[in-house]
């Protein structure tokens, strides 16, 4: 233990930082009477040295060790007051992990021994050390690539998960499936660029674990909404267990002009409830991370058992400071934030105000970093979509749940579907946003797939191990006659058709639009529609040969091509009555215009607009058909201007060509639950219109 010599170090930067001669090891903790730093032996077995750190500012503990350097595994114990009524959880005999760690050794192992507290609500004896990873100190330097730096409103987003994708494909080597390195293959660069994705949006990344109740039933966190690191990637998806291969997937991802986005949960940790285990936060100052009562007892507005409190300096610096990091030494382009009302929760509420919004506005590093706001959480006044502040995106579920109702059938909702066509200006144009702040999407992880959508009308959770008692239950998905799989030829084209529909509708609609991994081939969950424990085939996309050349696939592709091609789905601003360059009319099938009372018309089953772009003399009319019989269609000239309409693409898989011309005021036959996009533009691309 002599090796080492230490000094009292500097109080900043928080974490552990490696200079010419050792290493400075700072941690915060606003309530703690004595702060030790424990290193271990290369093995994590062996304790080698126990070093008392240096008080210096309010909260602020510190020491540097001459002789630590690169490759040092190490932890903390942290004492002060045992004070449950007051939410002061000081455990000397837990070692705890350092929040700012920047890699970690060894795996965490579940166990009592973890709890600060018993059930009876004394202080939890069992020493933890053997079970707990230790931080390692690690050398990282600054992300040096190119970013893309992709427009919002050119913006098209895929989410995925890093072992879901790749798990099985058969063409990425074994080493590399299911981990960071087979998202910078060509395999995958190809299949997202072939869709017209400009930005992924990769599913939790920073480490994390699973609960403990779902290793009795043999299950696990798949989705990694659980956080243990929020500095460190997740040890599962390295091959070699090298931190530096994230920065190597972001790297290749952007020499491909791929936008690289992260799905982070800064709402809580996974420490869960008082009970729960006691990793980070809960032993180093409970009260300086998380929300609390006047009892002392977690404010659980996540589900997820506490509630990190943005408002504490501590846990405010904690999350900036990681999302630095990501973005400066990873390369990452931007952020979605889970249950993101959190993120803004006062004492008596969600604020746009808030101190954490304020920050991000002003910080020099995260200023051009995209934000995404997952807009609720479970808490009193939760739901706060169209409330967060510039340059805030928000996912837009009002836009998700219309689009499914109008496609399964359900009545009165033509003027609502139009609002959410042409950018939700009614949620988001009144506090001065543009169409691009609505990240506008039909399915996410969570939830039904898109195929599921229209195979399944109840859930079917039962694998989950909660009596089928999770996941959501108005889901408005229509399974077409029959409750899941089908061999039936009719309800399979059925089913074909209405995921184009839907797509079709996602694509062409004003905002960012959100694709979610699997949609493109069909994969479905089996019904399951809260798959976040099931690490297997339910959620492993399946890469059959045809995969690659699936239906909905080439569909997707063809419907982006015309979204590149007409400016007014790119458009960065809403489009009004006296827009300088376009002209948008609605239209009854008939060829009528639209009258008020025809907006509320229960018997009208057909929406149709046209857009006229005056600048590039470009006229398009977008038809969404949800009637179950043929409707006439009687195609016109909203400003009489002699024209020939072409059809450009058709989710009927027996439409006729491409390139035969339609006359104005020719009636043409709709197909049942059928879209389709008409232009005086003819095709030049061969757009597929059969199977």
């Amino acid at each position: 233990m002599s090796k080492f010599i230490t000094k009292p170090g500097v109080g900043a930067p928080l974490g552990a930082y490696i200079d010419d001669q050792g290493v400075n090891f700072c941690l915060y903790s606003r309530h703690a009477s004595a702060v030790y730093l424990c290193l271990y032996d290369a093995s994590g077995h062996s304790e080698i040295a126990r070093i008392v750190l240096h008080k210096g500012e309010p909260g602020y503990w510190h020491v540097h060790v001459a002789g630590a350097a690169k490759g040092q595994l190490y932890g903390y114990r942290v004492d002060g007051p045992f004070a449950p009524e007051q939410g002061q959880l000081f455990n000397i005999n837990k070692l705890l992990l350092d929040p700012y760690a920047h890699s970690l050794f060894g795996d965490f192992q579940h166990s009592i021994r973890h709890r600060a507290i018993d059930e009876q609500g004394k202080l939890c004896p069992f020493d933890n050390a053997h079970l707990m990873p230790k931080a390692q100190v690690t050398a990282l330097s600054q992300y040096k690539g190119k970013r893309p730096e992709i427009a919002w409103h050119d913006t098209v987003i895929y989410e995925c998960h890093v072992k879901g994708w790749s798990q099985r494909h058969p063409d990425i080597e074994n080493a590399q499936r299911g981990c960071f390195a087979a998202l910078a293959t060509p395999q995958f660069i190809e299949h997202i660029k072939a869709l017209g994705v400009t930005s992924i949006e990769l599913m939790p990344v920073q480490q994390f674990i699973s609960e403990a109740f779902l290793q009795p039933l043999g299950l696990s966190n798949y989705w990694g909404y659980n956080t243990l690191s929020f500095f460190t990637p997740h040890s599962d998806y390295l091959v070699s267990g090298d931190v530096h291969e994230f920065q190597a997937m972001v790297a290749e991802l952007h020499q491909h002009n791929i936008e690289v986005l992260i799905d982070v949960v800064y709402n809580h940790s996974c420490e869960g409830e008082a009970l729960g285990p006691c990793c980070h936060l809960r032993g180093i100052d409970n009260r300086s991370y998380y929300r609390l009562d006047e009892q002392g007892h977690y404010i659980n507005d996540t589900g997820c058992g506490n509630t990190l409190d943005l408002t504490q300096q501590g846990a405010l610096r904690l999350v900036m400071d990681s999302l630095r990091h990501w973005y400066r030494v990873y390369g990452v382009d931007g952020f979605r934030f889970d249950l993101a009302s959190i993120l803004g929760r006062e004492r008596h509420g969600f604020s746009p105000e808030h101190v954490f919004f304020q920050c991000l506005a002003q910080d020099p590093v995260l200023q051009h970093a995209k934000l995404i706001a997952e807009p609720w959480d479970i808490g009193p006044g939760g739901y706060q979509l169209g409330a967060f502040p510039a340059p805030w995106r928000q996912w837009n579920d009002q836009y998700r749940d219309v689009v499914r109702r109008f496609w399964r059938g359900d009545s009165d909702l033509l003027g609502v579907l139009a609002k959410r066509l042409h950018g939700s200006a009614d949620i988001f144009s009144a506090t001065g946003m543009v169409p691009s702040y609505s990240i506008n999407f039909i399915t996410s992880h969570d939830g039904y797939t898109l195929a599921d959508l229209v195979s399944y009308e109840q859930k079917h959770n039962h694998a989950n191990g909660e009596h089928n008692q999770d996941g959501h239950n108005a889901n408005y998905s229509c399974n077409y006659g029959v409750e899941g799989h089908s061999d039936d030829a009719h309800i399979k084209l059925l089913r074909l058709r209405a995921q184009k529909n839907l797509l079709l509708t996602l694509l062409l609609s004003k905002g960012v639009p959100m694709l979610s991994a699997g949609s493109e081939m069909g994969h479905s969950q089996g019904g399951n529609n809260n798959a976040y424990c099931q690490d297997n085939a339910i959620n492993w996309l399946s890469w059959h040969d045809v995969s690659r050349h699936h239906p909905l696939a080439l569909f997707i592709s063809d419907v982006q091509r015309l979204r590149r091609e007409f400016a007014i789905f790119t458009h960065p601003e809403y489009i009004h009555d006296n827009d300088p360059r376009f002209v948008i009319a609605w239209y009854r099938p008939d060829g009528q215009p639209m009258s008020n009372d025809d907006w509320h018309d229960p018997s009208l089953h057909t929406l149709v607009y046209y857009s006229i772009d005056t600048q590039a003399h470009h006229y398009l009319c977008v038809v969404l058909h949800r009637g179950g019989r043929e409707q006439a269609l009687r195609l016109v000239s909203p400003d009489n201007t002699p024209l020939q309409w072409h059809l450009r693409l058709s989710t009927d898989e027996h439409s006729v060509s491409a390139t035969q011309g339609i006359a104005v005021d020719q009636e043409i036959t709709l197909t049942p639950c059928s879209g389709w996009v008409f232009s005086n533009v003819e095709n030049k691309h061969n757009t597929r219109q059969t199977l």
